[in-house]
């Protein structure tokens, strides 16, 4: 019996020799094989070993930021953070120095009140089930001020995370054509919208990286090899716009969004000598930080729509450079039969028989309907649609430009088209085309990104200059029309005249359009209509020009629809233009100026006591900046012809000193702020009764000089009060 257990024992032992023998063999191979191919389920060994030790740290870089013309910001990346709160006990290894929430309630307490948030709602999301929580919309991309503030706090498991967001620090400004970017699911910052979409390509940043060498904890062996990938920066986009025009514009469409409640309001401001878009802006708008968007379409650009009368200026344009136009021709006003199809003018009934060029100034559509199938014929005058590019887009360096739509099918639409009915056009077409009446017949293409430049080399990639798209007109043509248009502001007759300018010749043209049914016709109503104005200033020589329409407003039965079209119109054109520093039209009645006109010589380096007594010997006001002996400028200045009793500024080789201007006119007010390169700034119209800068104070160059002024009236009775006031204090003598 022993022996037999004994003989069971070495088979057993046998057996186990065999196996771990097997298994040791098995073992062996394998190694010999790792040790020869080095590849182990397909996988690289070598690399599997470099990818556990290999540390690497990314090196953030940076969305492009995108500035106006002159370098203001309008969009770029900033630091931004979210709060976050530790819940897990297990996070604390020092009582006495807690890494996690201790006291929901009173942590909740003091910080809600800083994340604007109720406290019970905050105590419930510290007192989730949850290792780590965050407090959602309030929480996240906060400032860096508010989180050193909740840091101060010094409250136990309050952390932060670090981000970057978009940032756009003027809010609710030229929102359409900035766009937006947010961060998609890899967390990475894509353009949506407008410049932010359209240029993202150039924009978008490429964050860089460091790898080393490192242990299991994360720390650099040594003598280890170094890899750095720099991070690649987004280029910087400068756009056309013009941060103070912008600024002019968006308050002024605020106030009559306030005030009238329009269901649109559109408008561009352009320099018309090089098609640079100086402002835009859309009604209704959105702030791209916080996407509050109602409208996905800039309507600058993408809303073709039937433009009414401002659609004459171009009608007019191509009678006036065919030959066909004679101002002085009377005809019939009323109405004009088309076939079975009867046009009438938009007072239904005329103004008798009128000249072509009263037609214009009232707006006739009988007059343009004549025009357009005596004067011009039919098919000479779609050519001229085709030259002024109503046919085709701009070509806008902005996402979605829509194109209007000629109709030309039936007598009718030939002949409504030359006022501005049937036939669609979008806002920045009639930019466009009036480019060419305010620049000599040479219509420049609109563009509103300047340039794109490398933030690191500072190397210029794209670079955008003016463009001459066409010449539909001749330059006579372009003055002309430039003229005649300036009558429409002007004249007793004119529609215009809500758009005059103190100091400055408007040249433009209305324009009330019908709004299409969508059970066919068009609305009825007394607020119905888009409204618009399309004006050049000044008329000698147009630096802007700007386009501005406002769709259906709540008016009083007072009111025409130029009153919140006229309100944006002249605030932002005047402000703009003393902005530029353009100086006041010498004279609005420049015939009768030539007729008493006194040329001025040339007085830099005379003697400024000469000066003065040479200029009130032709009846001039010398006014001497200054008290020095000799004339450094002055203005008006050589070869510029003026009336009698016209302000002569001299400035003298002294002292730089500011004169009393109360009482003056804004012309010479201006003049003084153009000879000593101040910053002018007006409130009301009229003459002069305030001024920031006192009399006989040193000004330097860029100083702001701001002045109220008021009207003629106004002013008059002001002064006749001081009189009678410094007239009574002298009778009365001083009061004890």
């Amino acid at each position: 019996m022993e022996k037999k257990k004994h003989s069971n024992t070495h088979k057993g032992a046998a057996i186990l020799f065999f196996l771990f023998s097997l298994l040791f063999f098995v073992l062996f191979a394998r190694f010999i094989q790792l040790q020869v191919t080095g590849v182990a389920d397909g996988q690289v060994l070598a690399v599997k070993a470099e990818e556990k030790y290999k540390q690497k740290r990314t090196i953030e870089a940076k969305r492009g930021t995108i500035f106006d013309q002159n370098g203001e910001v309008l969009a770029q990346d900033m630091p931004s953070y979210t709060v976050v709160a530790v819940l897990d006990p297990k996070m604390t290894t020092d009582p006495d120095h807690p890494r996690h929430v201790v006291d929901p309630e009173k942590t909740a307490k003091k910080l809600a009140p800083l994340l604007k948030m109720d406290v019970d709602e905050v105590e419930r999301i510290l007192t989730k089930d949850a290792k780590q929580v965050e407090f959602g919309a309030n929480g996240r991309n906060i400032s860096y001020e508010l989180k050193e503030k909740i840091e101060a706090l010094n409250l136990p498991g309050i952390g932060f995370i670090r981000d970057t967001n978009r940032f756009y620090p003027n809010g609710d400004f030229a929102s359409y054509v900035i766009g937006y970017a947010q961060k998609n699911d890899k967390n990475k910052t894509v353009g949506k919208m407008g410049i932010e979409k359209s240029l993202d390509k150039y924009l978008r940043e490429k964050d860089g990286y460091v790898s080393f060498a490192g242990d299991v904890n994360g720390f650099r062996l040594p003598n280890s090899k170094e890899t750095i990938i720099p991070p690649d920066n987004g280029a910087n986009v400068y756009l056309t716009i013009d941060q103070k025009i912008q600024t002019f514009l968006e308050d002024a469409m605020n106030d009559v969004e306030k005030q009238y409640r329009p269901k649109k309001i559109i408008a561009i401001v352009a320099d018309p000598k090089t098609g640079k878009i100086l402002a835009m802006a859309t009604r209704p708008s959105f702030d791209p930080n916080k996407r509050n968007i109602r409208n996905y379409f800039n309507d600058a650009i993408s809303y073709p729509y039937e433009p009414g009368s401002t659609m004459k200026i171009f009608t007019l344009a191509a009678a006036i450079n065919e030959g066909v136009y004679n101002g002085n021709e009377q005809y019939r006003s009323g109405y004009y039969k088309v076939g079975r199809n009867i046009i009438r003018d938009h007072n239904k009934v005329g103004w008798g028989t009128i000249t072509f060029n009263e037609g214009v100034q009232r707006s006739s559509n009988v007059a343009f309907s004549i025009l357009v199938k005596e004067k011009l014929g039919e098919d000479r005058f779609l050519q001229y649609l085709h030259r002024f590019h109503f046919d085709r887009k701009t070509g806008i360096d902005l996402p979605g430009e829509a194109v209007g739509q000629i109709h030309y099918k039936y007598p009718i639409e030939r002949i409504t088209t030359g006022f501005g009915q049937g036939t669609s056009v979008t806002p920045i077409q009639q930019i466009q085309a009036a480019t060419a009446i305010a620049n000599g017949g040479k219509m420049m293409k609109p563009y509103v990104i300047d340039r794109i430049v490398d933030p690191d080399t500072k190397k210029v990639i794209v670079k955008n200059e003016p463009e001459v798209v066409e010449q539909p007109i001749t330059k006579e043509t372009a003055q002309k029309v430039l003229d005649i248009l300036e009558t429409v502001v002007t004249s007793e007759k004119g529609t215009g005249r809500p758009y005059q300018i103190e100091g400055y010749r408007v040249a433009g043209k209305t324009g009330t359009a019908q709004i299409p049914s969508p059970h066919g016709g068009y609305l009825t109503g007394y607020q119905n209509y888009i409204f618009s104005f399309l004006g050049m200033a000044p008329k000698e020589d147009p630096r802007l020009i700007m386009y501005v329409a406002v769709q259906q407003p709540k008016l009083s039965y007072t009111e025409t629809g130029a009153a919140p079209v006229s309100h944006i119109f002249t605030s932002v054109m005047k402000n703009s233009l003393q902005y530029l520093h353009i100086q006041p039209s010498s004279n609005l009645k420049t015939s009768k100026t030539k007729a008493k006109g006194i040329k001025i010589d040339s007085y830099i380096g005379r003697s400024t006591e000469e000066v003065v007594k040479e200029l009130k010997e032709k009846r001039l006001v010398p006014v001497v900046i200054g008290n020095g002996q000799q004339v450094e400028e002055h203005i008006p200045i050589s070869g510029d012809t003026v009336i009698t009793g016209e302000r002569v500024v001299l400035k003298t080789n002294g002292k730089t000193v500011m004169p009393d201007v109360r009482g003056w006119s804004l012309r010479d007010v201006m003049k003084v702020a153009e000879l000593l390169k101040l910053h002018p700034s007006t409130k009301g119209n009229g003459y002069v009764v305030s001024q920031n800068i006192r009399p006989g104070s040193l000004v330097k160059k860029g100083d702001y000089l701001i002045v109220e002024l008021e009207e003629p009236r106004k002013w008059k009775e002001r002064m006749e009060q001081e009189q009678k006031e410094a007239s009574r204090k002298k009778t009365d003598g001083p009061v004890e």
